[in-house]
């Protein structure tokens, strides 16, 4: 991204998919670009609008089935974001919106309903919902602190050769198969809320300096020490 360009944070569908406070995860990319001096633009994309291809960094979030649904079959459509994760956007895909970035996910019903193919998952019902908070070990390749936040789904999705876990579930259902989210290339699938990059800065700069390189060191110390009581508590919970 040239020095000189504001960075574009891309909110897509939030008349859709915006149930459980995920529109955070903007507010706080917003902040923590604006905190090291990184202009920021931030688009909010609506379901009638078609999705811009210019972005550095796409969000989406969770909501109920059919806006799921509906949210799926525009995405398929508009094609705009295949596009946009082509030339080197980086993504993060939060429940609902995660299970849409799959194969297939499960319906109102239960039943199948395709979702848009950009990562190599499926997702289906599970035996009972999974609420309450999570932590897990993130993949040592990212080099990330243990993740954490609360989860409120019904999915379990199943990952495919071309995705990687993200992390490993140490509290929680996540995915439903000992792991919690995946990630392939610059799009990261989550089940998190909380919202997740208010839970977790750090993945927060790891989306930030996917789109601009190294990042400048930011003072978290008051947050590390309530984000350290807070596992903690978890933990024993």
């Amino acid at each position: 991204m040239p020095s000189d360009s504001a960075l574009r944070i891309v909110w897509i569908y939030p008349d859709l998919l915006s149930t459980y406070g995920d529109q955070g995860n903007v507010l706080v990319l917003e902040q923590r670009a604006q905190r090291r001096g990184i202009l920021t633009e931030t688009i909010h994309v609506r379901s009638a609008d078609p999705i811009p291809e210019t972005g550095d960094i796409y969000l989406i979030g969770g909501g109920e089935d059919r806006p799921q649904i509906l949210a799926a079959q525009r995405l398929r459509r508009d094609g705009g974001l295949h596009r946009a994760i082509a030339r080197g956007a980086a993504m993060l895909a939060v429940c609902a919106g995660y299970q849409i970035m799959g194969s297939t996910f499960g319906g109102e019903e239960g039943q199948p309903v395709d979702g848009i193919g950009l990562l190599d998952i499926s997702s289906s019902r599970g035996p009972a919902r999974a609420v309450g908070e999570l932590v897990a070990e993130v993949d040592a390749a990212l080099n990330l602190p243990a993740l954490t936040g609360f989860e409120n789904h019904m999915g379990v999705t199943h990952l495919g050769p071309g995705v990687r876990p993200l992390s490993k579930t140490i509290k929680g259902v996540g995915n439903g198969d000992g792991f919690e989210g995946c990630y392939a290339g610059h799009v990261v699938g989550t089940y998190l809320h909380g919202p997740a990059l208010a839970r977790n800065p750090a993945l927060a700069d790891l989306l930030l300096s996917w789109r601009v390189g190294q990042l400048a060191p930011l003072d978290d110390s008051r947050y590390e020490a309530l984000r350290k009581e807070r596992l903690a508590t978890v933990l024993q919970g």
